[in-house]
C-alpha cells in the first residue's frame, strides 16, 4: 500500500480536488507544474539556499536527557522551533512563493490559524516583495495577538473573517473566496496538507525535509537511521507530515499522530477529527470531517488556534483509516501541563499545538531502548498569553 498521494491527488479514498469551476485553471496549473519546477535544479537550488541562510536550517535535533530520564526511553526533539519565524511553517511558505514567482504571480493570499503561517507567509512576500493579504478569524486575531502585530510590521494585510466560528475554517472559505475573484495574478498559499490537489502533496514534499534531516541527524547519533516512532501534533497536519514523509512505507517505522480532543472528545468542545470524523469534502479535499447527521460541519474547539480545524488532511485520513498510524486524542488540560513540564524540564517553551504531541509520554508506554522523535513544531512565544492566562502565572 503507498501513503503518498497517486497521480490525481488521492490517498487510498482520500484527498482529489473538488473545486468550483471558477477555481478549475488556477489548481490545473499549479498541479501540471508543481511536480517538475520543483525538480528542476534552479528551483532546488534556490529553495535549498534559502533554507539553509535565510531558515536556518538544517534544525537540531536534540536528545532531551531530563525527559528521557523521566518517561525511560530515548526522546529526541526535532526543534522546528529554531525556525525563523519560530514554526515549520516557513519551509512550505519558501516553497509556495518560489513556485508562485515561477508561474508569473505577483500577490500571495494566505489564511491563519495560530497566525504563524501567516506570519510566515507574509516573511516570504517581504522577502520577495510581493502583496500579501492574510485572512485570519476574528477570535484567533484577539488571541493570537502578537503574530497579528508581526504580519502588519512584514508589510502584510490582515483580513479579518467574521462568519460562522471565526477561526481557521472561516479565514480559509474567505480566502478561497479571493482566490476565485481574482484568479489570473493571484497565488494561494495553503499552510497545511489540506485543500484540493495538489496542495496536500506539494506542501507535504516542501516539509518533507523536517524527515530527510531526521534520517542523516539520527544516524550521527544514534548509527541508524529510522527512528522506532515518530511523534507530531495533528490539526490539518504539515508538520506531521512533513515528520513521516520519508518513514511512510516503512513498517518498522511507528506513526503517532497527537489531535486535540479539547475539553473531551465527547464534550461537544474537540477537534479529534479521528475519533468523531466522517468521510465528507471540506475545502476542496474528501477527507474525514467533523459534521452532523445531515453533513453540517461541526464547529471545533482547542485551546490551541493551530488544532483547531473540523478535518484532517487526506494524508492522515488515510493514514487513520488504513492503521498506519496510531491516532490519539489529548486535551487541553493535559497539553497545557506537558507544555509547563517541557518547559521545566528542558528549558523549551512549545507552542500549546506542539505541547499535545509531549502529552502522550504521560499515557503511552515505550521501551527504554526505543528511539522517538517528537517533532517540536513550534515555540510557544505566540501562546504566553494563554499560559499566562492558564496557569495565573
Amino acid at each position: 500500500m503507498s501513503y503518498n498521494a497517486d497521480s490525481r491527488g488521492y490517498y487510498g479514498e482520500f484527498g482529489g480536488a473538488f473545486i468550483p469551476e471558477m477555481l478549475y485553471p488556477n489548481c490545473e496549473e499549479l498541479r501540471q507544474n508543481y511536480v517538475q519546477v520543483m525538480q528542476e535544479d534552479f528551483f532546488k537550488k534556490e529553495f535549498q539556499q534559502l533554507l539553509k541562510d535565510y531558515v536556518g536550517r538544517p534544525t537540531p535535533l536534540y536528545f532531551a536527557e531530563r525527559l528521557s530520564n523521566k518517561y525511560n526511553t530515548k526522546i529526541y526533539l526535532k526543534r522546528e522551533d529554531l525556525c525563523h519565524t519560530g514554526a515549520h511553517k516557513v519551509n512550505n511558505t519558501i516553497g509556495q512563493i518560489l513556485m508562485a514567482k515561477r508561474l508569473g504571480k505577483n500577490r500571495i493570499i494566505a489564511e491563519t490559524g495560530a497566525g504563524q503561517h501567516g506570519v510566515a507567509t507574509a516573511t516570504v512576500c517581504a522577502l520577495m516583495g510581493l502583496e500579501c493579504v492574510v485572512y485570519m478569524g476574528e477570535i484567533d486575531i484577539e488571541r493570537q495577538a502578537p503574530n497579528v502585530a508581526r504580519m502588519k510590521m512584514l508589510g502584510a494585510e490582515v483580513r479579518p473573517a467574521k462568519s460562522g466560528s471565526r477561526t481557521l475554517k472561516d479565514a480559509t472559505n474567505e480566502a478561497i473566496r479571493d482566490w476565485i475573484n481574482n484568479p489570473v495574478d493571484t497565488h494561494y498559499i495553503i499552510g497545511s496538507v489540506v485543500g484540493p490537489h495538489p496542495y496536500p502533496d506539494m506542501v507535504a514534499r516542501f516539509q518533507s525535509v523536517i524527515s530527510e534531516e531526521i534520517k542523516w541527524q539520527l544516524k550521527e547519533k544514534e548509527g541508524k537511521e529510522n527512528p522506532d516512532y515518530v511523534v507530531a501534533c495533528v490539526g490539518g497536519g504539515s508538520n506531521a507530515a512533513g515528520a513521516y514523509y520519508h518513514f511512510l512505507d516503512n513498517p518498522k517505522v511507528g506513526i503517532i499522530a497527537v489531535e486535540a480532543a479539547g475539553k473531551g472528545i465527547d464534550s461537544g468542545e474537540s477537534a479529534a477529527t479521528s475519533a468523531l470524523g466522517k468521510v465528507g469534502i471540506i475545502h476542496g479535499s474528501k477527507t474525514l470531517l467533523m459534521q452532523t447527521t445531515d453533513g453540517q460541519i461541526t464547529e471545533p474547539y482547542s485551546i490551541s488556534a493551530g488544532l483547531d480545524y473540523p478535518g484532517v488532511g487526506p494524508m492522515h485520513a488515510h493514514l487513520f483509516k488504513s492503521g498506519r498510524g496510531e491516532f490519539i486524542s489529548i486535551t487541553d488540560v493535559d497539553a497545557m501541563k506537558a507544555g509547563l513540564e517541557l518547559s521545566k524540564l528542558e528549558g523549551i517553551i512549545p507552542a500549546i499545538e506542539s505541547s499535545h504531541a509531549f502529552a502522550i509520554l504521560e499515557t503511552r508506554k515505550f521501551e527504554s531502548d526505543d528511539v522517538v522523535v517528537i517533532n517540536l513544531s513550534g515555540r510557544g512565544d505566540k501562546d504566553l498569553n494563554t499560559y499566562i492566562d492558564y496557569f495565573k502565572l
